[in-house]
C-alpha cells in the first residue's frame, strides 16, 4: 500500500471518528461539579491532581487543598502553590505515612481534624476545586467513617468539583464519583534503588 492509500484511509478513518465524537460531545450537555478519583498503585495520582489544580488556577478558580497523610516534608507542589495565597488554600495535616507513626489512634485523631477543613471547604460554594490528596488511604484504613465522608460530599455546592487521591479507593466512593482512573505500576526507580527526587516525588 503506497502513502496515498494509507493518508486516504486514515483520513476516512478519522472522519468516522470525528463524527462519533462530535455527536457525544453534543449529548454531553449537563453543568455540574465533578467527583474525580485517582487510584491505584501506579505513580502519579497525587500529580494528577495538582494538575488539575494548575488548570483550575488558570481558569481563575478558588482551590482548596487538603493532605491528610503527607507530613511536614516539604514538597514542591506544596512551595509552587503557596505563592498563590488569593486563589490557593493549602493545608498538610498528616503526622507521615502510616507506615512511620505506626499510631492508629493518632492517626485517626489527625484525620478528624483535616477532614473538619475539608468539611468547611465542602461547605463554601466560593471554593471552586477541592483536592482532598490521600483520603483514599484514610479510608482505607477507616480513620474517618465512609458514610460521613459520601454525605459531605453530596451535599457540597452544585458546581463545586472535588478531586481525589490514593490508593485503594473504597467501593463507595468509586460508586458516586463522576470520573474514576486507576494508575498501574508497571516499574519504579525506587525498585532500582533510586531514591526519590526533586521534581519528580518532591
Amino acid at each position: 500500500m503506497d502513502n496515498t492509500d494509507k493518508n486516504q484511509r486514515h483520513e476516512s478513518r478519522m472522519a468516522k471518528k470525528k463524527a462519533v465524537i462530535d455527536e457525544s460531545i453534543k449529548n454531553s450537555d449537563k453543568e455540574k461539579g465533578v467527583i474525580v478519583i485517582t487510584t491505584g498503585n501506579g505513580k502519579g495520582k497525587s500529580s494528577s491532581g495538582f494538575g488539575m489544580v494548575a488548570r483550575a488556577l488558570g481558569h481563575n478558580m478558588k482551590v482548596g487543598i487538603i493532605q491528610f497523610i503527607k507530613g511536614s516534608d516539604s514538597t514542591g507542589e506544596e512551595a509552587f502553590y503557596r505563592r498563590f495565597p488569593e486563589q490557593v488554600e493549602y493545608h498538610v495535616m498528616g503526622d507521615g505515612f502510616t507506615w512511620e507513626t505506626q499510631n492508629r489512634e493518632q492517626d485517626a485523631i489527625t484525620a478528624a481534624k483535616a477532614w473538619q477543613e475539608a468539611k468547611r471547604m465542602l461547605n463554601d460554594k466560593h471554593y471552586d476545586l477541592i483536592l482532598l490528596d490521600e483520603l483514599n488511604i484514610v479510608l482505607k484504613y477507616q480513620y474517618l467513617s465512609i458514610e460521613d465522608v459520601i454525605q459531605d460530599l453530596q451535599n457540597r455546592p452544585e458546581m463545586q468539583h472535588v478531586v481525589i487521591t490514593g490508593r485503594a479507593a473504597k467501593d463507595e466512593l468509586i460508586e458516586i464519583a463522576d470520573t474514576v482512573t486507576e494508575m498501574n505500576d508497571i516499574k519504579h526507580a525506587f525498585r532500582s534503588g533510586i531514591k526519590a527526587q526533586k521534581g519528580i516525588e518532591l
